[in-house]
């Protein structure tokens, strides 16, 4: 076991026992903000009252799930153990005998969406291990938690739970025993609800957007929503960086997507190799590597990448995750 994962696991226990201290308690639905948003989900959705009020009144808050979402890994992990937590020996060989049994409908969709497969595949393993770890809270539960009890991203989950019913009416859900991720995230893809609504897709044409049964359906759901987000067919995420001087306070680190451009990273003295022309999109990336920091420019691609995950070290590890299993695979 790498230092990486006992840290990992060392994190989780201390949290999963912060949330056994404090029990989860049924949502109280006579609260005004949670009568508001009953009273708009009827009038602006025409949801019957009483299925309404039966599915608030089944919902838990969970401060559990506020502990978890107040430290998710990214923000107290250096990148040398996030990087390792991911990009181990296991998942790698997981990802190997996914991508070689998947092998013609990754290339199907690679080739209808221009979405590299690496980064397809990066994203299923870095997400859920290749549906081995998809979530064990129920959504309602997650959802309901976050939008009524946790005001800095009140709003925002507010309309996640929203599109959750919604969701959850489209495609006929049982509200009552979905899973998903502390944060409400769901399936293979772990899609959020109104990503799921937005960006799914019925891969195996059988009538339903699947994401936890249908791998078809979770593979060109995943390249459909990087191709929605303008992913560029052809084009490089990233690529491994050098300073050509001691010193270069032009560079500065930090940014999720490019805020500049090739040309202007290399007169501030980044070094890297690129197709891409000058004035391409780029970004400086500066993250602790083992041996100290690690540099890299990242590209358009990789902007695209961490709309799906808003981090720089999860970008990363998608795309390395996935490069290493591509580099494994055994030929056709």
């Amino acid at each position: 076991m790498t230092d990486a994962t006992r840290t990992l696991r060392a994190l989780c226990l201390v949290l999963a026992l912060a949330g056994a201290a404090h029990p989860a308690m049924a949502l109280d639905t006579t609260r005004e903000d949670v009568r508001a948003f009953a009273e708009e989900m009827e009038r602006k959705h025409s949801f019957d009252a009483a299925w309404l009020d039966g599915v608030l009144a089944n919902a838990a808050s969970q401060p559990r799930i506020i502990e978890l979402m107040s430290k998710p890994a990214e923000s107290v992990m250096a990148w040398h153990d996030y990087r390792d937590h991911f990009l181990t020996t296991e998942r790698i060989d997981a990802g190997v005998a996914f991508w070689t049994e998947h092998r013609g409908e990754i290339a199907a969709v690679e080739k209808s969406t221009g979405v590299a497969a690496h980064v397809i595949v990066g994203i299923l393993g870095a997400e859920t291990f290749f549906g081995r770890i998809t979530g064990k809270f129920r959504v309602v539960d997650a959802l309901s938690t976050l939008a009524f009890d946790y005001p800095p991203r009140g709003t925002y989950f507010r309309a996640e739970l929203e599109q959750f019913l919604l969701l959850a009416r489209d495609e006929e859900f049982d509200v009552a025993t979905v899973q998903g991720s502390y944060a409400g995230a769901m399936g293979s893809a772990q899609f959020m609800p109104r990503s799921y609504r937005a960006y799914a897709v019925d891969g195996d044409d059988d009538g339903k957007k699947d994401l936890w049964g249908s791998w078809r359906d979770v593979i060109a759901s995943v390249a459909n929503y990087l191709a929605e987000h303008a992913w560029r067919a052809g084009e490089p995420v990233v690529a491994p960086a050098s300073l050509w001087f001691p010193v270069a306070p032009g560079l500065v680190p930090g940014a999720l997507a490019p805020d500049t451009t090739v040309k202007a990273l290399r007169d501030r003295g980044l070094g890297f190799e690129t197709t891409l022309g000058d004035r391409a999109p780029a970004v400086f990336i500066r993250v602790d590597g083992d041996a100290g920091p690690e540099l890299r420019a990242g590209f358009h691609n990789f902007g695209v990448i961490t709309r799906y995950n808003r981090s720089i070290l999860y970008a990363l590890a998608v795309n390395d995750l996935g490069r290493r299993i591509e580099s494994q695979l055994p030929p056709q």
